[in-house]
């Protein structure tokens, strides 16, 4: 009898440390994950600081950099975004008219979010709103590019009074049938979260973040200098990485909700899109919308795709320019 036991207690024991034994090795490697991410994101932080303030909205930090004179405009950038977008070249040009206020949007660049599920495009509009409110913006005009122009679309339906005029810019509007990207399935995921994101932030090389960078710019090239100013590195943070991907596992069912809306839009309303964008196709988003906000007028870039207030700039600044004339701003 005591035969038989005996290799059989040898076995547990066998098994026992070989179980230590991973879950050491797992506990290692994940340390080693998180001290390396860790190390990127301050890198990213000391490379790309903060080019504006730090203003407390009701407990909430966000990020805005505001530059110009004249009638106040908002500009917010899209999925993955931060102030960088619109500060390379965009904010420059338009603060010679305007006084321009750019923001971070919740969870992106240095604006905190606003809860822990990804800030909905109403909470992102309202807390943008109260922010450009402590700026001194009381009334501004509101540009958004792509997911930017949900929040923009958001703040102009639910707040219409609050609106001087608005430019949706390649702007998502309306449901789509496409699925969500294998990319934000997984990193919207619990186990993605936990797993996965730290492991991009750590190890992600220089070359994807280029690659990730010229993608959303065809047909066109991205402007010489952009990759170096827009900060794609601060998007790579864990806490950014999440808040990006929770925003975009929720904008369909938020889109689907928010469409209802439009037609209480007041504000002078001009649309850019350009007709070769497959990020945000034309035909499903700006060619609806044009026709659910009343008096809205929808201009139309041929050749151009997802980024026209990078590539065709002047078009976008003219459309800027219609909408605040039409507001009595200009």
């Amino acid at each position: 009898m005591k035969s038989i036991r005996q290799p059989r207690l040898i076995c547990k024991k066998l098994a026992s440390k070989l179980l230590i034994s991973f879950a050491l090795v797992v506990v290692a490697v994940v340390a080693v994950v998180q001290v390396r991410a860790g190390h990127r994101e301050a890198q990213a932080e000391a490379t790309f600081p903060p080019e504006g303030q730090i203003i407390d909205v009701n407990g909430i930090d966000v990020h805005a950099v505001v530059m110009g004179q004249g009638p106040d405009l908002v500009l917010i950038h899209g999925a993955s975004g931060n102030t960088r977008d619109m500060t390379f070249s965009l904010a420059p040009r338009l603060a010679e008219t305007y006084r321009v206020i750019v923001f971070d949007r919740p969870g992106l660049g240095y604006t905190e979010r606003v809860d822990k599920d990804g800030s909905t495009l109403q909470q992102q509009a309202a807390l943008l709103m109260q922010a450009a409110r402590q700026l001194g913006a009381e009334k501004p005009i509101v540009m958004g590019q792509s997911y930017g122009g949900g929040v923009a679309l958001a703040w102009a339906s639910n707040y219409p009074d609050q609106v001087a005029a608005l430019i949706p810019v390649a702007s998502v509007s309306n449901p789509w049938t496409t699925p969500l990207d294998r990319f934000y399935r997984v990193t919207s995921s619990w186990w993605g979260k936990a797993l996965v994101v730290p492991l991009i932030t750590a190890f992600v090389p220089q070359s994807r973040i280029e690659a990730a960078i010229v993608s959303v710019f065809p047909p066109q090239s991205a402007p010489e200098g952009y990759a170096d100013h827009v900060g794609a590195p601060l998007t790579l943070r864990r806490i950014s990485m999440r808040a990006n991907a929770d925003q975009r596992a929720n904008l369909l069912s938020e889109i689907l909700m928010q469409v209802t809306d439009y037609h209480r839009i007041t504000a002078p309303t001009e649309i850019v899109h350009g007709t070769a964008d497959t990020t945000v196709g034309l035909s499903i988003h700006s060619e609806k919308l044009v026709d659910q906000i009343p008096g809205a007028v929808l201009t139309r870039l041929p050749g151009i795709g997802h980024m026209p207030h990078l590539v065709a700039q002047d078009d976008v600044i003219a459309a800027i320019d219609r909408a605040a004339a039409r507001a009595g701003l200009r």
